[in-house]
């Protein structure tokens, strides 16, 4: 199971094909970018800086073993940090000062613990956790098996990481960075959000087609909620009423009130994989990959009123993880099989340039 993690990272025992975590070795020989491999890029007016003036960041997750530094203003690679292991996710803290990622040990790794007989213990992922300002690594965290997304708590006491094959969560301390607790969640956890409150975390269950609602201040599964089949991550409105997860073998994606438990599913484009929710909750945007044989590209915007899409934007080849700026300007879609980042104006949802990256583009984070 593991070697099929490192040949095409998927979750192995999923009977649908999702390229999820896409190829690690593929394009291990690619280019490293630099500060100069943005194209075409024209920066617009309205784009916001954060406080003090300080240039609005943008990582990607390369799971060739990188993590790409962009300046989401002038769309120019600032730093390409190079990491040992496969970068499946990646987030930004609450404030601003951190970001953490999701690293998969590689092959050889896991061959030479077998080799010398090493536990299970010896296979588990980690989460990294990198200064902002200086690019420094803080600290390592070792996890559980098969670390997916990692994601901070607002309130700052937290850090969450999916365990894919331990069918849990591993939850970190922002401050010590250490491991204070494991919760237990469905089968094969992947993608999720929490809630703007801190108090749950919505975690997406690929291999049990549920939802597991983890309570924060418990620290134990508060319930799950049937979704759809495939559920490859999840986005949470800021009220916390509206639940919208993608449904990668449904080519949907099921918009959930959590007030009425009524599910409306609406279709996407082919493979959807990550959504994002935008500040004023109005619409979700979908990123639509397909898989590596039969690549989708392409953004579906769905309207949370009319649960409706009312717009589709073609981006590059598997179109996986997806932002939004701070002001709500301009949407960053991560496109696993070209290696790159398309860069959307949000009002005409026209595309505005392409920024080369790191090997396979994964997941991303953006500035709060």
């Amino acid at each position: 199971m593991r070697k099929k993690w490192m040949n095409v990272l998927t979750v192995a025992f999923l009977s649908v094909s999702i390229t999820a975590c896409g190829s690690a070795q593929k394009n291990s020989s690619d280019p490293t970018p630099s500060a100069t491999t943005a194209t075409n890029a024209k920066p617009t007016t309205g784009t916001s800086n954060s406080q003090n003036s300080s240039p609005v960041i943008l990582y990607t997750a390369d799971e060739g073993g990188s993590i790409t530094k962009i300046d989401a203003t002038t769309y120019k690679v600032i730093k390409s940090i190079d990491i040992d292991g496969s970068v499946h996710n990646v987030q930004i803290s609450p404030d601003g000062k951190t970001v953490g990622v999701t690293v998969v040990p590689t092959m050889g790794e896991m061959e030479e613990g077998a080799e010398n007989e090493q536990s299970e213990h010896e296979m588990n992922g980690y989460a990294y956790f990198f200064s902002t300002s200086s690019d420094e690594l803080i600290q390592k965290v070792e996890v559980g098996a098969h670390p997916a997304h990692i994601v901070f708590t607002n309130d700052g006491k937290y850090v969450l990481v999916t365990n894919n094959e331990g069918n849990d969560a591993s939850v970190i301390d922002a401050k010590s960075l250490k491991i204070v607790n494991s919760i237990p969640t469905g089968t094969g956890p992947h993608g999720f959000r929490i809630s703007t409150d801190s108090k749950y975390a919505y975690i997406a269950n690929m291999a049990e087609d549920t939802v597991s609602v983890l309570d924060l201040d418990a620290m134990n599964e508060k319930q799950k909620i049937s979704v759809g089949n495939t559920p490859v991550t999840t986005g949470i409105t800021s009220d916390g009423k509206i639940l919208v997860v993608p449904l990668n073998a449904e080519n949907a994606a099921a918009v959930v009130d959590l007030d009425s438990s009524n599910i409306t599913k609406v279709p996407v484009g082919n493979g959807p994989a990550q959504v994002y929710i935008s500040a004023d909750n109005k619409y979700a945007v979908i990123a639509n990959q397909g898989t590596e044989e039969n690549p989708s590209h392409s953004i579906s915007k769905i309207d949370l009123v009319t649960k409706q899409v009312t717009a589709t934007t073609e981006t590059g080849t598997g179109a996986h993880g997806v932002v939004i700026n701070p002001d709500g300007s301009k949407i960053f879609v991560t496109n696993m099989f070209d290696n790159t980042v398309t860069v959307i104006d949000n009002e005409t949802n026209q595309v505005i340039t392409t920024i080369n990256v790191g090997a396979t583009p994964n997941g991303i984070s953006i500035t709060p």
